[in-house]
């Protein structure tokens, strides 16, 4: 019986099914997805080519622009301008990375093969656009005009340097008054601090011009606060433009040791804001791209993402051998083939706007302006050792920072003019330690 019922029952499901298929299938529960009959799985790794995240350009190596693309508006001096601040980085980076070596800083970051992703980035920011960088932004700095002074007064830690009054690790860098967010050396933390920030500015209203800008690595796209930062930004909209620098490693680890699937832009999709990925080797493309993200994080109230696409041709930092990872070829090959200032130099000799004579002026400015502020900087003292325990907590001082301070004035007055190593050492501060004896008496 119950056989000759599914018999009888068939034709009219069937008719049924049939029927569904001419009308709306309804949706499920939170997603507007459309139905399917058949099954289908997605991956922007083993999919065709098709399926591949685009990127984009607009120079190509030789500087020639390429088919179909359509260059920012941009006159001779803007592009000295960011060319100039391009060579600024490695006449700085060949300065202060000797300078480590010699052991007159502690520590160093170079950012050699992306230059135009830093330049290109801070020229399409706002002057009073908040800026949480990680450790290779100092161009943004530059570009803002912080200045050769302050950026060696920073490395030598001595009492010129504004960021952090020698306390911070070399290329820390932070400035309120360029609207740049103190560094930090753990990966990652500022990524949800920007979209904290970002949330800052989407309510005040004398700030409704304003985005956050953050930069990252894709190593620091590994860590949680990545993933925390993104959702935050994304659930709660604020204006904010990630800039992912994926140069290919973190620290001694590939990129393809680092995740499976396409890049960091195919994150960004997850969370349903707006990506792009560039070519960061092309400054061209990343002023144009970031120039649109910020476009969109102000009219739309939300976050994007910019992956901008080049290779660390340096080591990781001073504390570094790259060449225990990586083919010493391999670099050179990078630099030959595809050298964002070659490219950049390229493009502007084409406009008639640079030529050799121009160049070699420039290169021989750029080095003596380092090299003079940096015979400036490594002469000048620290600050007073009592600044130590200042600017560590508001309102009235706690006890455990008045104990430490007196017990360290207690070691100074007994050690201080008899220890060989410390009285080297004090010599280098303003006043010797004397204000924190004198403070004790």
């Amino acid at each position: 019986m119950l056989r000759s019922v599914s018999l009888t029952f068939r034709p009219r499901l069937l008719h049924r099914v049939a029927s569904l298929s001419t009308r709306s299938l309804g949706r499920l529960p939170n997603t507007q997805s459309p139905i399917v009959s058949k099954p289908h799985f997605f991956n922007s790794v083993t999919g065709d080519s098709s399926e591949q995240i685009p990127a984009f350009r607009l120079l190509d190596g030789t500087g020639v622009p390429i088919d179909g693309a359509e260059l920012p508006e941009l006159d001779e001096a803007f592009a000295r301008r960011l060319y100039e601040n391009m060579q600024l980085l490695p006449n700085l980076d060949n300065i202060l990375y000797n300078v480590q070596r010699q052991g007159k800083i502690s520590f160093y970051m170079t950012a050699y093969g992306e230059e135009a992703t830093i330049i290109g980035s801070a020229a399409a920011l706002a002057h009073d656009d908040e800026v949480l960088g990680q450790y290779r932004e100092m161009g943004v700095l530059l570009w803002r005009g912080f200045g050769l002074d302050n950026v060696m007064a920073q490395c030598f830690g001595n009492h010129e340097d504004t960021s952090s009054k020698g306390r911070q690790m070399p290329v820390h860098f932070g400035s309120p008054k360029h609207h740049f967010h103190t560094i930090s050396s753990p990966l990652a933390t500022q990524i949800p601090q920007a979209a904290g920030v970002a949330y800052a500015l989407r309510r005040s209203p004398e700030r409704s011009n304003s985005v956050a800008a953050c930069f990252f690595g894709e190593g620091a796209a590994s860590e949680g606060d990545f993933h925390a930062g993104l959702l935050l930004a994304s659930t709660i909209p604020s204006p904010v433009v990630f800039i992912a620098r994926n140069n290919g490693f973190a620290i001694s680890t590939p990129s393809s040791e680092q995740y499976y699937g396409d890049g960091i832009a195919s994150r960004g999709a997850g969370y349903g804001i707006d990506t792009i990925r560039v070519d960061g080797n092309d400054v061209l493309a990343v002023l144009t791209a970031v120039r649109e993200a910020r476009k969109r994080c102000l009219e739309q109230g939300r976050a994007v993402l910019v992956e901008c696409m080049s290779y660390r041709v340096g080591h990781h930092s001073t504390s570094d051998d790259s060449f225990a990872y990586r083919a010493r070829s391999e670099v050179e090959d990078r630099k030959r083939i595809d050298n964002p200032l070659v490219r950049f130099r390229l493009f502007m000799e084409s406009r008639g706007w640079w030529d050799s004579q121009a160049e070699e002026e420039l290169k021989t400015r750029l080095r003596a302006d380092v090299l003079k502020a940096f015979k400036h900087a490594e002469v000048q003292s620290r600050w007073e050792l009592s600044e130590i325990f200042t600017d560590i907590y508001a309102g009235e001082e706690p006890w455990n920072i008045r104990e430490q301070r007196e017990e360290l004035s207690r070691l100074l007055e007994k050690y201080g003019e008899d220890w060989e190593p410390w009285k080297r050492e004090l010599q280098k501060f303003k006043t010797e330690s004397k204000d924190l004896v004198k403070n004790r008496e």
